[in-house]
């Protein structure tokens, strides 16, 4: 199903993931968990693959916490928030800082870890699959292996690449196969070539992840391409960015621009409340109460957002708003079952 060779590259791990892993806190079903229900499924989780990581470190890209990655402390974690499942994906930057070739390679080690780690956890864990977009055939190739062959549940790319964002025509073929397939499509932020180190002593993570969230969905919407690709389950991390605050400008935009309205011909507001949105780093009263007037609850997803945040702080922050029980499971659960129907069981 995925390959279990070993390689030197392997021996990386003794030192960087491996040995962490004999430090991290033990994962127990007797770990308290403060937050109730022991069923919760967690959209935005992220993971380290050791292939992956070790050519961070030597291209000077890596830094904590995925250094101090591993899969006892990241089950300990899920366990203290009542985390049933994590849906694994990589985080920034993927493997966009790599030639085609080992994009290809690493894009393939990486998805096939996820995998294994699946396999060896039975139930704790599923995926979204990365991809090598240097080269449009080399994707189209990783999402039939990856759903076909390693039966994650889904694509997780990038919001932009360079300098296109994910309605630009270069990334056609990739999203009319995801639609073919009516599979889901989860993005996570990044820093865009024009927005980097704009403030000092401010990192990307504060204004431009959520800036360029929004950059995507823009794109996506007026492109057409989110007309063009109805089954294409989008989730877009961090409550959408700063979308549910530039409602009115984009409802506006094909008003102003005539030209805009056949790429939206049923309207902006069907897209945007038909995309679902996470919960990663947003889970507090100022961004949710926005989220909320855009979209009805059942498009909103747990998201932890681990390991830059602790899967129990999301969650505290979910019960402190206030939702009902009832609501806390849809978001929390019930949601994320309804786009991936084989976590109902």
């Amino acid at each position: 199903m995925y390959c279990t060779c070993t390689s030197s590259r392997r021996k990386f791990l003794s030192a960087v993931v491996g040995g962490i892993a004999t430090t991290a806190l033990p994962c127990s079903a007797a770990t308290p968990n403060i937050l109730g229900h022991r069923d919760r499924i967690d959209t935005h989780h992220h993971f380290f693959a050791p292939s992956l990581l070790e050519i961070m470190v030597e291209k000077k890209i890596a830094a904590k916490p995925a250094l101090e990655w591993s899969v006892n402390a990241t089950l300990d974690d899920m366990n203290k928030a009542g985390t049933a499942t994590a849906i694994l994906s990589a985080t920034t930057p993927q493997v966009s800082f790599l030639s085609a070739d080992l994009a290809k390679k690493f894009a393939r080690e990486n998805n096939e870890y996820a995998a294994k780690l699946s396999d060896e956890n039975k139930g704790k864990f599923g995926s979204f699959a990365m991809l090598p977009l240097q080269n449009i055939d080399d994707a189209l190739r990783e999402i039939e292996y990856s759903l076909d062959v390693l039966k994650a549940d889904g694509i997780g790319l990038l919001t932009s690449y360079g300098d296109k964002w994910l309605g630009h025509p270069y990334f056609t073929p990739v999203m009319e196969e995801i639609n073919r397939r009516k599979a889901i499509l989860y993005t996570h932020p990044t820093a865009a070539n024009c927005c980097q180190n704009l403030l000092p002593d401010t990192p990307p993570t504060v204004i431009e992840y959520g800036t360029d969230t929004s950059r995507t969905i823009v794109s996506i919407i007026f492109s057409g391409t989110a007309a063009r690709t109805p089954d294409i389950k989008y989730i877009f991390s961090h409550a959408g960015g700063t979308i549910p605050f530039l409602t009115e400008r984009l409802q506006m935009m094909p008003v102003l621009d005539p030209k805009l309205q056949a790429r939206v011909p049923n309207g902006v507001m069907h897209e945007l409340q038909r995309f679902y949105y996470d919960t990663a780093w947003t889970s507090n009263p100022y961004a949710l109460k926005s989220l909320l007037q855009l979209v009805k609850k059942d498009h909103v997803l747990y998201g932890s957002d681990y390991p830059y945040r602790t899967s129990a702080s999301n969650v505290e922050g979910l019960i402190a708003f206030g939702f009902s029980p009832a609501d806390l499971q849809m978001i929390t659960r019930n949601n994320a079952v309804k786009l991936i129907p084989r976590l109902k069981a």
